[in-house]
């Protein structure tokens, strides 16, 4: 049998057995390791994306495994073999894909959300969607590459270089991997962070951190950089507040970054935008390239997934698992599915 973790609606899920499916033509089946909890699960949860989601719905795609059975078809995948997946299935045929921007087709399939996610022991996928893993990378590290390909996709984007001066509004699991990945590229990288606890969590994965409440982050990052101000900004928080002090932070020709879905219109300051020639990036999910690099990042410690991962809780206690990231005090929260034995 095959456990499943169903979200049925009214922040309820059920935990129930159900038939494993067979792997067709092109397809794989993975027994799934872990799957990772992250924010965009907790919006399913709290009822905002009732409109993408068809209840009962097995949701999740921060995942490991390993490939348990193959298609007709299939190759250059064997049985065994450690995976995660890009869970994004395209259209090819929109305006996007046709300009190579497929990772944000009009019609994208987001795996896990708008199609059956990785919350269950075993998973049937297309066998398109795979990403090899090192065989000597921990699956429960590697759980956490999916949110790692976002945060490389948005340093990408950003274009930030050596020698420059990134803020990272929103010390939550995304804004630290971007903070990371930034670091990698050898800018120096400041944190704001409101609450304590994901400074101390900041502050132990050696980022430098500021409370934008005891410190006024613009007088801060002016001093930091001889007065200039911060050549990129990543706006994490999703708060009007972090919109406002974000365009503040910038230097001339700076780039802000927005990575958080923000739930409503904000102002934005577009005479600074004006003055100082500003220019505004927008960011979603991720592309191929992203991912080989997020496995990499991973793989040799320069994410270090291990030290984000607070919690690791089995697939019948998903509930629990839930409750625990909406508390607050978790960075990443692990569902063991299983099939790491």
């Amino acid at each position: 049998m095959n456990p499943s973790a169903r979200y049925v609606g009214d922040r309820t899920f059920v935990v129930e057995d159900t038939d494993a499916v067979p792997p067709g033509p092109g397809q794989v089946r993975i027994d799934v390791a872990y799957t990772g909890i992250c924010g965009t699960d907790l919006h399913i949860l709290h009822g905002a994306m009732d409109h993408r989601v068809r209840l009962p719905a097995v949701i999740g795609h921060e995942m490991s495994g390993r490939i348990a059975a193959l298609g007709e078809g299939v190759t250059g995948h064997t049985v065994g073999d450690p995976v995660t997946v890009m869970p994004l299935n395209w259209c090819g045929n929109c305006p996007a894909c046709a300009a190579g921007h497929t990772h944000i087709c009009h019609r994208l399939d987001f795996v896990g959300i708008d199609s059956t996610g990785s919350m269950q022991r075993c998973w049937t996928v297309p066998a398109g969607i795979l990403v090899p893993l090192p065989a000597d990378l921990p699956l429960r590290h590697a759980a956490l590459i999916e949110p790692t390909a976002v945060a490389v996709h948005d340093v990408r984007r950003s274009r930030l270089r050596a020698g420059e001066h990134a803020v990272v509004i929103g010390a939550g699991p995304v804004g630290l991997l971007i903070a990371k990945v930034a670091q990698t590229t050898g800018a120096a990288v400041t944190v704001l962070e409101l609450d304590p606890h994901r400074r101390a969590v900041a502050a132990d994965l050696g980022l430098p951190t500021v409370d934008p409440v005891a410190l006024d982050p613009a007088a801060h990052v002016r001093d930091a950089t001889g007065g200039a101000g911060a050549d990129v900004v990543f706006e994490v928080s999703g708060s009007a507040a972090g919109v406002r002090t974000a365009t503040e932070l910038l230097a001339v020709r700076g780039r802000l970054v927005v990575v958080a879905i923000h739930p409503a219109p904000r102002e934005v300051d577009l005479h600074r935008v004006f003055w100082r020639e500003l220019e505004m990036i927008g960011v979603r999910v991720y592309q191929r390239d992203d991912y080989d690099e997020a496995v990499r990042l991973v793989h040799s410690g320069q994410v270090p997934a291990g030290r984000l991962i607070s919690r690791i809780v089995p697939l019948e206690h998903v509930a629990a698992a839930f409750q625990a990231l909406e508390a607050g005090g978790d960075v990443k929260v692990l569902v063991d599915c299983g099939g790491d034995t």
